[in-house]
């Protein structure tokens, strides 16, 4: 086994290349297959995300099939509320994705920081990431991973990390878990019986980002170390019980909007593009300054 099969991190530092032309400035993150390092791209003349795939991982057909399908999949869309890529070199020592640096803040660490979110914050957020997810539908893609970690709130708000984003076709055929298991829907839970996943399950992934937003909790606490446990209804109290409750001073119809895109059954719940058509008004309500419907694109 080589040096770098029995390592986790490539430990890359300022001025380090992480491929020719492709210099490392900082780490900022990853996960069990990549790490993601903010770099300068010379041929593009600007900074970056690298999303390097790990030592130990860097030759398996898998990981390299991954970042292939990521690749494929970001090359086919465009849309200005989703991240742009900018390829994938699968050879070499440190196979990598290049894709778009986004500034702001991520959902998640507003929520950390500063708790729940106003209708203020939220609403115009809200819209642009359900008209998002509308695009996605028509596009017969289903991203299977929408949380607070994967909005970017910038001007737009940006979703992002399409590391297991897949077709339509492709999202029926699969089986869970998959995806980060406080926003799943029941249907990536991997329990025998479930409906396929669909575009349905951004719906819902959406609706528990959202619940999250207004309460500052997750919809569906669970017990310390739950997430280790193979009793199902332990480790996704979303399969059994209803979400947290929602406060009371919410914009009238948001809180029974929530509710309806956490339905058990996925054709219960509205479409992405209803639930745009549903928060328009509510954005529509807000301050001039602060509205991004259409009817504000007008004016």
């Amino acid at each position: 086994m080589s040096d770098a099969a029995e390592r986790s991190s490539w430990d890359l530092s300022e001025g380090d290349a992480i491929a020719p032309g492709l210099i490392a400035l900082d780490q900022i993150g990853g996960g069990s297959l990549y790490e993601a390092y903010l770099a300068w791209d010379e041929e593009l003349f600007a900074l970056v995300v690298a999303k390097v795939v790990r030592p130990g991982r860097a030759a398996e057909e898998r990981s390299l099939r991954e970042l292939r399908d990521e690749a494929a999949m970001l090359a086919e869309l465009a849309h200005p509320m989703i991240v742009r890529g900018f390829g994938a070199v699968l050879d070499g020592e440190r196979p990598h994705l290049v894709i778009e640096h986004l500034e702001g803040p991520s959902l998640r660490r507003l929520l950390r920081q500063g708790g729940p979110l106003s209708a203020q914050q939220l609403l115009p957020v809200a819209l642009h990431l359900a008209g998002a997810l509308a695009y996605l539908a028509n596009r017969s893609v289903v991203h299977l991973d929408v949380k607070p970690d994967n909005v970017i709130v910038g001007v737009p708000p940006r979703l992002i990390d399409l590391s297991i984003a897949r077709s339509l076709e492709r999202a029926a055929r699969s089986r869970g878990p998959l995806g980060t298991d406080a926003y799943m829907a029941p249907e990536q839970c991997g329990v025998g019986g479930s409906p396929a996943m669909g575009s349905a399950a951004d719906v819902w992934g959406l609706g528990a980002t959202l619940h999250h937003c207004v309460t500052g909790e997750r919809p569906f606490p669970r017990p310390d170390g739950a997430g280790d446990s193979r009793d199902p209804d332990l480790r996704f109290p979303q399969l059994s019980k209803d979400p947290g409750p929602l406060p009371d001073h919410l914009p009238t119809g948001l809180g029974p909007l929530i509710g309806s895109m956490l339905s058990r059954d996925p054709l219960r719940r509205p479409t992405a593009a209803a639930v745009a058509d549903a928060l328009e008004p509510m954005v529509a309500e807000l301050p001039r300054k602060l509205t991004f419907s259409r009817r504000a694109a007008r004016l």
